[in-house]
């Protein structure tokens, strides 16, 4: 089968719910890189970074339950635990729900991109998961340009 890139789409995340399984530091980067788009964060995670207080809309200090996927359009499994990651991708899949999994990117419906943002102008950069370190480097560059502009 040919793998082929993920496609660029911009959405608008205003008011909707978004659930962020974890909260330590891969989490709270997802978080801090959606916050600014208005979405309605809620995070399921016994405990975590304190800086999440301030991005989560709801923080339900516990473990995950499946219950949380209630309402979700989208759901970001951002744990140190590979199986918790893989069995929440799991129940996304059956409902129908985009998910992103930061332990195994074959379980992603969706990459987290890099982003450049100056007011209404947003760039997205992805390197299709293989290489983290590029897109970084990538949207850095762009967040440079664009503070110069």
């Amino acid at each position: 089968m040919t793998e082929y890139p993920y496609f660029p789409l911009f959405v608008n995340l205003s008011g909707k719910k978004i659930l962020i399984v974890g909260a330590g530091s891969i989490a709270l980067r997802r978080a801090e890189a959606l916050s600014p788009f208005g979405a309605e964060l809620m995070v399921t995670a016994p405990e975590g970074r304190p800086e999440m207080e301030k991005l989560a809309a709801v923080w339900n200090r516990r473990r995950f339950q499946e219950e949380d996927l209630e309402g979700a359009v989208l759901v970001l499994a951002a744990t140190d635990d590979k199986e918790l990651n893989s069995l929440v991708a799991e129940l996304c899949r059956e409902r129908g729900i985009p998910v992103n999994s930061c332990s195994d990117r074959t379980q992603c419906d969706f990459y987290f991109p890099g982003i450049a943002r100056r007011e209404n102008l947003v760039i997205g950069v992805t390197a299709s998961g293989k290489d983290h370190r590029l897109a970084a480097t990538v949207a850095g560059q762009l967040r440079k340009w664009l503070s110069g502009w």
